[in-house]
């Protein structure tokens, strides 16, 4: 009998994840989402994926796009994180680093990844977004996390000052 899906959204909320910013730009316009479901898949071909939700508008937005960029987020990044975990097909009012081809770039992220979708794979009520990696670059720095159903720090990172 399979569990119900409150009982392994617990169970999951168990395993700590970074947080990632995952971009697209459709006829000039940049979408971003909030994604925890991101895995790098191989070194050689270089691929990673993200899942997504088939009822987000960032579903749709990458059918079109073709790519994504993986903006991984630093502690820092909190707002962000929560801003774009709403469903929103908004242009954010933050600040993404165009250069064509490649997918929008968030400034100040970790890391980022430029990734050109190669498959496209069913999962259960999400689409598995198979990527090969086109670019890379890496910032370094203290990385925002997810465990437990709430943002968190690594021991030691300072919490973060009310704006």
């Amino acid at each position: 009998m399979p569990i119900v899906p409150q009982l392994l959204r617990q169970a999951m909320g168990q395993f700590a994840t970074g947080v990632t910013l995952i971009t697209a730009e459709v006829q000039g316009a940049v979408h971003a989402m909030t994604a925890n479901a991101v895995t790098s898949v191989s070194l050689e071909p270089p691929l990673v994926l993200v899942c997504v939700g088939r009822d987000r508008v960032m579903h749709g937005v990458l059918e079109q796009a073709g790519r994504y960029g993986i903006n991984v987020l630093s502690a820092e990044q909190e707002p962000l994180a929560r801003y774009f975990a709403r469903q929103t097909d908004q242009e954010p009012p933050y600040r993404f680093l165009k250069e064509a081809p490649r997918a929008p770039r968030l400034e100040g992220a970790l890391a980022y990844l430029d990734c050109r979708i190669v498959e496209r794979l069913p999962g259960g009520d999400h689409t598995i977004f198979l990527a090969e990696v086109d670019h890379a670059e890496v910032q370094g720095g203290d990385p925002l996390l997810f465990f437990a159903g709430r943002y968190a720090r690594l021991a030691g990172q300072p919490a973060p000052t009310a704006r």
